[in-house]
């Protein structure tokens, strides 16, 4: 489901300088909607992920971007290897 900012910042509890930032750092990457930028929930797990790394973890500014970017990583590689196994399914006797 894709909500929009305002109900974003509502569900996920942060403050509007703080997702305007974590924006800007493409820790998360709001859809383009004809009503403005649009949230999934995929976005609302991963701003508390964010928020477990950098306060019960204790992970930086830098430590953050190079978690999300291994884990972005690892989803495409995830859907790649799907995408294949279907593939093969599909050619398959």
């Amino acid at each position: 489901m894709i909500v929009t900012k305002k109900e974003f910042l509502t569900q996920s509890g942060l403050k509007v300088k703080t997702l305007e930032l974590w924006i800007e750092q493409e820790w998360v990457i709001p859809q383009d909607t004809p009503s403005g930028p649009g949230f999934s929930d995929a976005d609302i797990a991963r701003v508390h992920l964010i928020r477990d790394l950098t306060e019960k973890v204790g992970a930086n500014d830098a430590g953050v971007d190079v978690i999300l970017h291994l884990l972005d990583q690892l989803h495409g590689m995830r859907r790649a290897f799907e995408q294949l196994q279907s593939n093969l399914k599909d050619t398959l006797p």
